[in-house]
């Protein structure tokens, strides 16, 4: 092998470390803004944080236009660059849904998020029982198979749960429900974990096993009501946290 061809060209290189030092940053702005470390102080302009950080003003100014697009800060004339209210964020972007399930736990964006869930997901699961293929019926039982191994211990129970509801989200047909596949696998993984952590167990393989029958069965009917009653089962449990904490 020539050295030519064993060598990284380091102008190859260049490119890539910069969108790493781009999304680093962008990261690390990103959960500080959410979290609230800048909730006392203004936001550092562009040369403060190029300095703090040891990365170029390219490279925050890329991170800073980023952030700008999820909704988390804007460019004020003679103001600089502020911080959005939260109202203001994009919660379908899964960086900030990311960011805000990292900071201090909050039962209430819990709760939001499931509800968001049993406005969408049940009619996804009557979409897939109305249009799903072949290869979706498959994928679908492929996630349920993987519940079932998770229940042996030989997968793992987040992973198995979130492809089985992403399955249904494309098995939909719909390109709109399709499109919440990440913002559920995202926020799926805090969900599933609170909730596993407050029955002490996984969920029930038997409530999925019954969407799933009813996507089979291409039966719309039985598959939303599956589905509500497997989502609405966490908002009960919900509910009856928020009872426990005022007691």
């Amino acid at each position: 092998m020539s050295s030519s061809s064993a060598t990284a060209d380091p102008l190859e290189a260049r490119p890539q470390l910069g969108r790493n030092l781009t999304y680093g940053l962008l990261d690390s702005l990103g959960r500080a803004i959410v979290t609230g470390h800048y909730d006392d102080k203004p936001f550092p302009t562009e040369a403060e944080l190029a300095r703090q950080h040891s990365v170029s003003r390219s490279v925050t100014r890329e991170a800073v236009k980023m952030l700008t697009a999820k909704g988390l800060l804007s460019a004020r004339p003679r103001q600089g660059t502020v911080i959005q209210p939260a109202t203001s964020w994009n919660l379908f972007d899964t960086d900030v849904l990311g960011w805000l399930l990292e900071r201090q736990f909050s039962v209430d964006l819990l709760k939001h998020f499931n509800q968001l869930r049993v406005a969408i997901e049940p009619e996804a699961a009557a979409l897939a029982a109305r249009f799903g293929g072949e290869d979706d019926r498959r994928s679908i039982s492929a996630g349920l198979a993987r519940m079932e191994a998770a229940e042996r211990g030989l997968d793992e129970p987040l992973d198995a749960d979130i492809a089985f509801h992403v399955a249904i989200l494309r098995a939909s047909k719909n390109p709109f429900y399709a499109q919440f596949r990440e913002v559920v696998a995202t926020a799926l993984r805090t969900s599933i974990r609170f909730t596993n952590r407050i029955k002490g167990r996984t969920a029930s393989v038997a409530d999925h096993a019954a969407v799933r029958d009813a996507i089979e069965a291409r039966d719309p009917e039985g598959a939303r009501a599956a589905m509500r009653h497997l989502i609405g089962d966490v908002l009960d449990l919900i509910d009856q946290v928020e009872a426990d904490a005022r007691f």
